[in-house]
């Protein structure tokens, strides 16, 4: 290795990993160095380093497992390969030997279900050191006959693949990840953080080979599909988002499924200013606001970082209050130690199903100062309405890229809330995934509006667009400056300022975004960390 042309010409980081791994120098000799290049070793990823040209790099994920990241000719997708270290075993059918031997160890593996990650793991491995050997005792004849570095790959494959979820868990430990998707017979693609749409080195080549992947896959999570239940909604173990459908009866294109990962510690508001998801000002406004128990709804299409933007805001909710969550599957993180979090049942036949509309009417008799609802879809909007109606602050989601969108939905079928109802939703945030002026892509506030009347004269809405995203210089305009009727009429009466003084909000809300500004530049930016200092600005009357 260490004489051979190619290591030399090997960077001395990726030299050192490459020492350090076989299995990634293994990777770097099948490379074509005339079509692909020499690639460059990166620790940790940045921004600074995607290209529209063209990329190389390869860096380190979890469990010794590297990813190379390459551009190729005439190809719109990057390349996205996951450098497992189980290549030998992957090739000789070491491990299809090791499956057969398991059913010998049913007992055992039965005694662990429903037992702590690591002590199924422990168990597996140790159930593994008893179908292998490595000191080559020709005496138990029963026992395979393995290197030790065959048995490494072989801890590697058992994990992976029993507790893991199989050939797709390098994408789904990858933090850069965001979504893991499968079409149908073809290639897996994965939605990359810095480097966007990329095609994985993972495809499935048949139908049968993808239903069975994805029968595994839902039992896995413990909600089977069938032919007649082919369509599966549910998390992960780690709280990530998956949607499997099953067969070509409903997909014409075969089996499909979609991850979307979860994110451990979610994005603080200081984080996505850092990203210029919004500016300061925003989220002062915004503090404002929730702080005056404003009810607000985060609106736009699929993936533009509606509950990214929800989670984050709620840090702005008064520090003691009491919050009740309602959710189809669980994404949304609250930091207030008062949350009840509740998550609707589903079941085949319905016998037994608790909805979005029946949690929702529950949370209501536990007297919370706020309601958030992780989407609003059905008939649970009207009773949201009502809450909203009888004093009750509401935060939710919803799919609608406008205003006067947003209002069409809310008012017709199924939802059909009651035009006269709709004033009491204070404010709306449209988020979009946009192009920025660079070329790349993003996710944007595109405007924060406040809803004042329904005129029922003219059957129509009256709303300020408070502030407004510029597409052309990807900054953001105050057009509600001085202008405001929420800011200066209803929070400026809550926070006890007479009429003539509800100017001095404005200076309230520069302040406020100072404060953010500075906490930005001592890096507490950390989403729980965040929500303490705020907590502790609210008992020492500076951020009240």
């Amino acid at each position: 290795m260490v004489g051979s042309p190619l290591f030399q010409s090997l960077s001395e980081d990726l030299q050192e990993q490459s020492f350090l791994n076989p299995h990634l120098w293994t990777y770097l000799e099948g490379l074509d160095p005339e079509t692909i290049g020499i690639p460059e070793f990166v620790p940790r990823l940045s921004k600074n380093l995607r290209s529209d040209s063209s990329n190389n790099f390869i860096y380190p994920v979890a469990n010794r497992v590297f990813i190379h990241l390459y551009s190729s000719d005439g190809e719109a997708r990057d390349h996205y390969i996951a450098i497992e270290p189980a290549s030998s075993v992957m090739k000789s059918g070491l491990m299809a030997e090791v499956d057969k031997r398991l059913i010998d160890y049913v007992g055992d593996l039965q005694a662990i279900v429903g037992e702590e990650r690591e002590k199924r793991e422990s168990v597996l491995t140790e159930i593994l050191d008893k179908i292998c050997v490595t000191n080559g005792n020709k005496g138990n004849r029963s026992a395979l006959q393995v290197t030790p570095h065959e048995l490494d790959e072989l801890r590697y494959l058992m994990i992976r693949d029993k507790e893991g979820m199989g050939t797709i868990q390098p994408l789904v430990s990858d933090p850069y990840i965001e979504d893991v998707s499968c079409s149908g017979v073809g290639s897996v693609f994965v939605e990359h953080k810095i480097f966007g749409g990329l095609t994985a080195g993972i495809s499935f080549d048949s139908t049968d080979e993808l239903d069975q992947f994805v029968i595994k896959l839902s039992e896995k999570i413990g909600r089977p599909v069938t032919v007649r239940n082919p369509i599966v909604d549910s998390t992960l173990p780690d709280g990530s988002r998956i949607n499997i459908v099953y067969g070509d009866d409903v997909s014409k294109r075969g089996s499909n499924f979609t991850i979307r990962k979860f994110q451990a510690t979610p994005f603080s508001i200081l984080d996505l200013v850092s990203s210029g998801t919004l500016s300061y000002d925003m989220a002062s406004y915004l503090s404002l606001m929730l702080g005056a128990g404003m009810n607000t709804f985060v609106s736009g299409e699929t993936a533009s970082g509606k509950t990214t933007m929800l989670n984050a805001i709620s840090t702005f909710i008064p520090p003691a209050s009491k919050i009740v969550s309602i959710e189809d599957t669980p994404e949304l993180q609250v930091p207030h130690p008062n949350w009840t979090r509740e998550v609707v049942r589903n079941t085949s036949d319905g016998s037994s199903s608790v909805t979005m509309f029946d949690l929702l009417r529950a949370a209501l008799r536990q007297r919370p100062n706020e309601i958030i609802i992780g989407e609003i879809r059905g008939e649970e909007g009207a009773i949201a309405f009502q809450a909203m109606q009888t004093g009750h602050s509401c935060m939710a989601t919803f799919h609608a890229s406008s205003v006067e969108r947003l209002i069409q939905r809310m008012t017709g079928h199924p939802i059909n809330v009651p035009k006269t109802y709709v004033d009491n939703l204070n404010l709306v945030v449209i988020m979009s995934a946009v192009r920025l002026p660079d070329g790349s892509t993003g996710r944007r506030v595109l405007s924060i509006n406040e809803v004042i009347e329904y005129d029922t004269e003219t059957d129509s809405f009256g709303f300020i667009e408070v502030f407004r995203w510029d597409p052309s210089s990807d900054t953001f305009e105050f057009p509600g400056y001085m202008n405001t009727n929420l800011l200066e009429h209803v929070v400026a009466e809550r926070r006890g300022m007479p009429p003539r003084e509800h100017r001095q909000i404005y200076k309230i809300l520069d302040d406020r975004a100072n404060i953010l500004r500075n906490l930005a530049e001592q890096e507490i930016t950390n989403f729980y960390e965040l929500h303490n200092v705020i907590t502790q600005a609210n008992r020492e009357g500076l951020f009240r």
